[in-house]
C-alpha cells in the first residue's frame, strides 16, 4: 500500500504543469469537439464527467448551473436544460453533493451518510429539529397529504390559528432540514422556485431503499472526483464533492491505488513548502495533445470552483466579490474566468442588460500569462457568442481594467455593434 502521506515512489511519472492542466481540461470535457447542435443526450455525457452541477441564483449574466454545458457544448436553448434538470424527470434530483447540486438521481443513495449526519444534528436535544418538532410533523402531513409542494403552497394554509407556535420562517427551515435529512427531495422547480415532496414521491423505491455504508460512498466519491480531474490530491479529491474527511478520502486513495485504478504522479510546481505535493492520476486520464478552445467559467465550474487547486493548476488566484463594497472591488461583482487553450487568461465581470438587449463588459483584466494580441480575439469571440447565446444584440465594454481596450478594440473586428459605458468610457458593438 502506497502512503497518501509521503511523495509519489522513485520512478512514479512526473508531469508538466501544461500537461496536468491538459490532464485537468480534458477530463472536464474541453479537449471534445462542440456538437454542432446540443441535444439532451449531450448534457447527460457531460454530466457523466462533471458528477455534478452547482446551482447558484445569481443572474447577473446567466444563473451558474447553466454556464457549464455552454462552456463545454456552446450554445443551446436554456429551456432545454430547463426540461432535463429542473422539470420533475427521472434522471437528476437536487442534493448536496457539493453545494446545492444537480445530480443523478441514482446517486441518492452514496449521500446516505450525509442525509444520517443532518439528521442525527436536527434530532439532538435543544437542536432545531427537537424545538421545532410540531412544525417538521406538520410540514411532512402536508407533503404526504398534497404532493410535491412549493413554500409558497404551504405559506397560503398555514395553520396561524394554531397558536404561537407557527413562524413561517420555522415552515422553510423544516423543508431544508427534511430536504438534508433525506426525508424529503426536490420534485423540480418552477421558475426557480423549489417543489418538495416526501422522498417516496421522488427517488424511485429501488433506488431509495438501497444503503451504502460510509466507507463503501467516500471510496466511490473518490474515484469519481479523481476522474473527473484526472489529476488531483487529497485536498482535490476531498473537496470536490465537499466531503470534509481528509481520513476517509486518504483511506479511499490508498484502496484506490491498490486496484490499480490511481497512480501516484508527481507534478513540477505542484509544492508546498518546497516539496511536491502527493498527487494521484486516474488510470483513464489522458493528456490532450492540444486545447483549441476558449470558454467563460462560472466561479461554480468544476475546473475552478476550488480556489487552492484554481491557483495552483493555472496560477489563478481567484476570489468572488459580491460581498465586497463597490468601491473596494478589484475585478467587479461577478467577474468570470476565461479559458483560452489551456491558459485562463482573462477574467471579465458581465452583465445582461435585457432592456437594452446588451451584453455589458463591466470590466476585463489580464492574467499574469495572457498574450494581448493573441488573447484577445479568442476573448472577444467568446463574448460575442455568450451574448448571441442570450439573445442580446449589441456588447458594450467599459473602460475599466487592463483588458478592456484590447478586447474592445478586437471586438471592432467582429460583426456585433460595440460602445463604451460608464468606468468612464464605454464601447458598444451590435450582433
Amino acid at each position: 500500500m502506497t502512503p497518501t502521506g509521503t511523495p509519489p515512489r522513485r520512478g512514479a511519472d512526473t508531469l508538466t504543469a501544461s500537461e496536468a492542466r491538459r490532464i485537468t481540461l480534458a477530463a472536464q470535457g474541453f479537449s471534445r469537439r462542440m456538437p454542432a447542435a446540443v441535444a439532451p443526450r449531450h448534457f447527460h455525457r457531460t454530466m457523466d464527467r462533471l458528477g455534478v452541477l452547482q446551482i447558484d441564483s445569481v443572474n447577473v449574466f446567466a444563473r451558474s448551473h447553466y454556464m457549464p454545458m455552454f462552456s463545454r457544448l456552446g450554445a443551446y436553448p436554456t429551456s432545454m436544460l430547463d426540461r432535463t434538470f429542473l422539470s420533475r424527470t427521472t434522471h437528476y434530483v437536487e442534493y448536496l453533493a457539493h453545494e446545492a447540486t444537480f445530480m443523478p438521481v441514482d446517486d441518492w443513495p452514496l449521500w446516505g451518510f450525509r442525509m444520517r449526519g443532518w439528521q442525527q444534528r436536527i434530532s439532538s436535544p435543544d437542536e432545531w429539529g427537537h424545538v421545532h418538532a410540531r412544525t417538521l410533523d406538520w410540514v411532512r402531513a402536508e407533503l404526504r397529504d398534497r404532493g410535491p409542494l412549493r413554500p409558497a403552497d404551504l405559506r397560503d394554509d398555514a395553520p396561524r390559528e394554531r397558536g404561537s407556535w407557527w413562524d413561517w420562517d420555522d415552515a422553510k427551515l423544516a423543508l431544508e432540514h427534511l430536504w438534508r435529512c433525506g426525508e424529503v427531495a426536490i420534485a423540480g422547480r418552477i421558475g426557480f422556485e423549489r417543489r418538495y415532496g416526501l422522498a417516496e414521491q421522488v427517488i424511485p423505491a429501488e433506488v431509495r431503499n438501497t444503503t451504502i455504508e460510509r466507507a463503501d460512498a467516500v471510496r466511490e466519491l473518490v474515484r469519481r472526483a479523481a476522474r473527473s480531474y484526472g489529476v488531483a490530491t487529497v485536498a482535490d479529491l476531498n473537496d470536490y464533492y465537499r466531503l470534509r474527511d481528509q481520513a476517509g478520502v486518504r483511506a479511499a486513495v490508498d484502496e484506490l491505488v491498490d486496484s490499480g485504478e490511481l497512480e501516484p504522479v508527481s507534478v513540477r510546481g505542484w509544492e508546498r513548502g518546497g516539496r511536491l505535493l502527493p498527487t494521484w492520476r486516474h488510470r483513464d486520464a489522458v493528456v490532450a495533445r492540444r486545447i483549441d478552445r476558449a470558454a467563460l467559467l462560472t466561479p461554480f465550474d468544476p475546473v475552478i470552483w476550488f480556489r487552492d487547486r484554481a491557483l495552483r493548476v493555472f496560477d489563478l488566484d481567484y476570489r468572488i466579490e459580491i460581498y465586497v463594497p463597490a468601491a473596494k472591488r478589484r475585478y467587479g461583482y461577478y467577474s468570470l474566468p476565461v479559458l483560452v487553450g489551456d491558459r485562463i487568461v482573462a477574467r471579465v465581470d458581465l452583465k445582461a442588460d435585457r432592456a437594452a438587449s446588451v451584453l455589458r463588459v463591466q470590466s476585463a483584466w489580464w492574467e499574469p500569462h495572457a498574450v494581448a494580441e493573441r488573447d484577445a480575439p479568442r476573448v472577444a469571440e467568446e463574448l460575442v457568442r455568450a451574448a448571441r447565446w442570450q439573445g442580446l444584440e449589441r456588447l458594450s465594454v467599459s473602460g475599466w481594467g487592463d483588458a478592456s481596450d484590447a478586447i474592445a478594440h478586437a471586438l471592432h473586428g467582429q460583426e456585433t455593434p460595440v460602445d463604451r459605458h460608464e468606468h468612464p468610457r464605454e464601447v458598444v458593438s451590435a450582433i
